[in-house]
């Protein structure tokens, strides 16, 4: 069973307002960040990547404002909240402390990744604050890993549950987007919608099957792509050429 996709085009992205306020200027963080990131360019088109993937044209969109980009030294590495008097008014905390401890290489790309996980939580459903912690921070990095944000740490696995979170939730998402097609994971993004998550209801909703079920499912993939890419090596290994050279020595 596939979750009923919207195919119609992408919604045109609301414009919120978007600001940027550097706690300390003197930051080695800080002066990175802002001799490799546009910030205006690079906020909008975070916004517009992220509603490209989660929403379809007829979809609501949750209604945020503003969206504040605050560079502060900080523990960690990002976070996201809204205003107490008005939820609809977005931050994102962002650590100069981890940005200045990035490798030179990887700067702008990690940058770009922490910022796009971060903007999902600033227009994802929830359903009511009581969907899992995993599923909404796997979200996240599924949009960055269909960004093309993804760092050189990042790999499929298994290990845990399903909703470990961040990339090992986010790649369990995008197996699911490859097995029942284009427009899954926003379908998922929709259901958080309605009303309070309630774990069975949610997934045999979607899918016709418990989570637990695609889980094993997913992890029977891993299983084959594992065998499938020793299959390769091995071909490889093996093959005429590898042979030939091996005798012409």
């Amino acid at each position: 069973m596939s979750p009923a996709v919207n195919k119609k085009p992408h919604p045109k992205a609301p414009k919120p307002l978007l600001r940027l306020e550097v706690r300390d200027l003197s930051e080695e963080g800080a002066r990175a960040f802002l001799s490799h990131i546009d910030c205006g360019t690079v906020l909008e088109e975070t916004v517009n990547s992220v509603h490209n993937l989660l929403y379809s044209s007829n979809s609501q969109i949750p209604g945020t404002r503003s969206v504040t980009l605050i560079l502060r030294s900080m523990p960690g590495v990002a976070y996201t909240t809204g205003k107490d008097i008005d939820d609809d008014h977005k931050e994102i905390h962002f650590s100069t402390d981890y940005i200045s401890g990035i490798a030179k290489e990887r700067k702008k790309e990690e940058m770009m990744g922490v910022l796009t996980h971060e903007m999902v939580h600033c227009w994802q459903w929830n359903s009511l604050n009581t969907a899992p912690g995993g599923l909404i921070e796997g979200i996240a990095d599924w949009v960055r890993l269909r960004a093309g944000l993804v760092p050189p740490h990042w790999k499929r696995e298994m290990d845990g549950d399903w909703d470990a979170g961040y990339q090992h939730t986010g790649y369990f998402l995008d197996y699911l987007e490859s097995r029942f097609g284009h427009g899954t994971v926003m379908a998922v993004n929709e259901r958080l919608r309605e009303g309070k998550y309630d774990e069975e209801k949610f997934w045999k909703g979607l899918f016709g099957c418990t989570v637990k079920q695609l889980w094993k499912d997913y992890g029977r993939s891993l299983g084959k792509r594992s065998e499938a890419e020793q299959g390769t090596l091995d071909g490889w290994v093996e093959g005429p050429e590898s042979k030939q050279d091996s005798g012409s020595v």
